[in-house]
């Protein structure tokens, strides 16, 4: 027995040995050949940070390629994101939360904008005036994102559920193409196809709360960031860099999204008018305003009754990585 017991504590003390690094510390998995990162439409300062190359400038002298990879909707990031496609996605705030309570390792490490990039819209002669009228109505809008919860809260508040209405499942882009067609009678809109809507079109957007835009965060798999914290606060500072050339630059960064969405001038700009820029560390305010919607979701039933919340906002929040400026 104390032979076996010996053999036992030697084995363990040389496992440990072999997973020591240089004076004891634990060792770093291996870095990645590649970092794969979603660029979106509605993610301004990821556009500026794809077109400027500033990523591929700090991780060059490493050897580390980057790939970009279209994200259509934070439904779509949050499944790139969940099936290790990508390492760090583009996602609103409240899309993540849902994800992240249903079993997505994300955590969410900077924000990259604070949007009002929703609103129900509808044609200028549907008659809907307000939330109550959607019901029995035909609703484009993309489930797993921020304008469908965007919805859910607005017929919640008229004392609707989505039962009420009827819900007609598209991708953004095509929501807006069939609110077009009179395929569908409103419609969960999205910056930047809100915004065409609107001036190209005269669709009227029947129901603005910027309070229940929850904000743009960039979200990153857990298992990268606990091995690779490094390069997550190197994507940060670049994407910070690329923050500051948005706002030193704003028709630097008009034709970046004018390039990616080929869009016109004036809608781009009434995208811009509605995204701040100005607050991209983690902290309360996008706690304040996910938890809220986390609140409204869950008396809605899309979160479950028992589900603490307040800890899974926690628990998707991270600030440890937020840039010097905003610690």
């Amino acid at each position: 027995m104390r032979l076996h017991r010996r053999t036992l504590l030697a084995a363990a003390a040389c496992a440990l040995a072999l997973l020591a690094g240089p004076l004891g510390n634990p060792a770093r998995a291996e870095e990645p050949k590649e970092i794969r990162l979603d660029w979106a439409t509605y993610n301004p300062v990821g556009l500026v940070l794809k077109e400027k190359g500033f990523l591929e400038e700090a991780l060059k002298a490493k050897g580390i390629k980057v790939r970009w990879v279209q994200s259509l909707g934070s439904n779509k990031a949050l499944e790139f994101l969940n099936a290790g496609a990508i390492d760090f996605g583009s996602a609103a705030g409240a899309a993540a939360l849902v994800a992240r309570i249903n079993g997505n390792p994300i955590k969410a490490v900077y924000a990259f904008s604070r949007p009002e990039w929703t609103a129900l819209v509808t044609r200028k002669d549907t008659g809907i005036a307000k939330p109550a009228d959607l019901k029995g109505k035909r609703v484009a809008v993309t489930r797993g994102t921020d304008p469908h919860i965007f919805l859910i809260r607005a017929l919640q508040g008229a004392g609707l559920t989505e039962k009420d209405a009827k819900l007609v499942l598209l991708q953004h882009p095509d929501g807006r193409t069939a609110l077009d067609r009179g395929d569908v009678d409103a419609w969960a809109g999205l910056d930047p196809m809100m915004a065409a809507a609107e001036i190209e079109n005269g669709d009227v957007l029947f129901h603005r709360d910027a309070a229940a835009n929850t904000w743009g965060l960039l979200d990153v798999r857990e298992a990268f960031a606990m091995e690779h914290p490094d390069l997550v606060r190197t994507v940060i500072a670049a994407y910070e860099q690329a923050r500051a050339y948005a706002i030193a630059n704003p028709q630097a960064l008009s034709a970046a999204l004018v390039a990616a969405t080929k869009l016109p001038d004036a809608v781009i700009a009434r995208q811009i008018e509605r995204t701040d820029l100005s607050q991209p560390a983690i902290g309360p305010a996008q706690a304040e305003s996910i938890k809220a919607a986390g609140l409204a979701l869950q008396q809605a039933g899309v979160i479950p009754a028992g589900t603490d919340v307040p800890a899974a906002v926690d628990g998707l929040l991270d600030a440890s990585f937020n840039p010097a400026a905003g610690r």
